[in-house]
């Protein structure tokens, strides 16, 4: 059994080790209020830019057909945006969104599909795709804890320009989905080609008058559509960033304290027994004495 001096030192780090998590559960339930009002306040936007780009796909425009509108007939290249947190202690939030995009980069390599480029969102999933040897093709890390789209703008824009250009088929995001502050999922979402299940089926039919011209319209309205997409995937990873964190960190304190007590617990017992030892040799002394 290990010495009292030994326990005693084991329980003050202990002590110390939950006063960390718990500042850090404070501070993350902090974040994850002003995130979570952050994801919601984007919603709206989004449903409103959702809603035009579906009209004016369905609208009767035979003149002009946006590249992120065509599906390709054979797929060959594709990209893949992940977005990842920049710090760990969130618990399996990054395992889960990384080995979600493995495996789809696994299915699609069954497809022979062997041209894959990647861009990272956050220094964990960067680090990951380095190790694992993918093709990053770029990538931003340090966002903060705002997300700011002309931030994100240069890194998006490498994969807009190559399927523009030809160089890729299709598109995908993978990011985590902010369920609830218990609950987060790990998605992989087509992004380009723009599908009609992503887009949505107007209600009614539209047309519309273009000024200065159809072209310039509908390029810069799905641009921003698919701008505000990867936005949306940025404000609910960082939303489901600090619930996972506020989680682990609120497991790490409840586990920090049982250790606590089980050390507690050694340490009575060891210095139960220390006593219980020196009061039979005092005993036992005596009694040599007396005799």
């Amino acid at each position: 059994m290990a010495g009292s001096k030994e326990i005693r030192s084991k329980i003050k780090s202990v002590q110390n080790t939950r006063k960390i998590t718990k500042a850090m559960e404070m501070v993350a339930a902090s974040k994850m209020r002003k995130a979570q009002d952050r994801m919601r306040a984007a919603r709206p936007y989004s449903e409103k830019i959702r809603r035009l780009a579906a009209n004016l796909s369905h609208a009767l425009m035979t003149d002009y057909r946006h590249p992120f509108l065509t599906k390709k007939a054979s797929i060959k290249r594709v990209g893949l945006i992940v977005i990842t947190t920049d710090k760990g202690l969130c618990g399996g939030l990054n395992t889960n969104v990384l080995r979600q995009s493995i495996n789809a980069m696994r299915q699609w390599e069954r497809q022979g599909i062997s041209d894959i480029s990647v861009t990272c969102i956050g220094n964990k999933g960067l680090g990951f795709m380095q190790r694992l040897g993918a093709k990053v093709v770029s990538h931003i890390t340090h966002i903060g804890d705002t997300p700011h789209m002309e931030k994100l703008i240069g890194p998006i824009k490498v994969m807009l320009d190559a399927y523009q250009a030809g160089e890729l088929d299709e598109v995908h995001i993978a990011y985590t989905r902010f369920v609830n502050t218990m609950s987060q999922q790990a998605v992989i979402e087509p992004l380009l080609p723009l599908s009609g299940e992503r887009l949505g089926t107007p209600e009614t039919g539209w047309d519309y008058l273009y000024e200065p011209d159809a072209q310039t319209v509908v390029d810069d309205l799905l641009l921003r559509y698919v701008e505000a997409l990867i936005y949306e995937g940025m404000t609910e990873n960082m939303a489901s960033e600090q619930s996972a964190r506020m989680v682990a960190m609120k497991a790490a304190t409840d586990n920090a304290g049982s250790v606590i007590k089980e050390l507690q617990l050694v340490y009575n017992k060891a210095r139960q027994a220390a006593i219980t030892k020196e009061i039979s040799e005092i005993v036992g002394g005596a009694a040599a004495i007396a005799g």
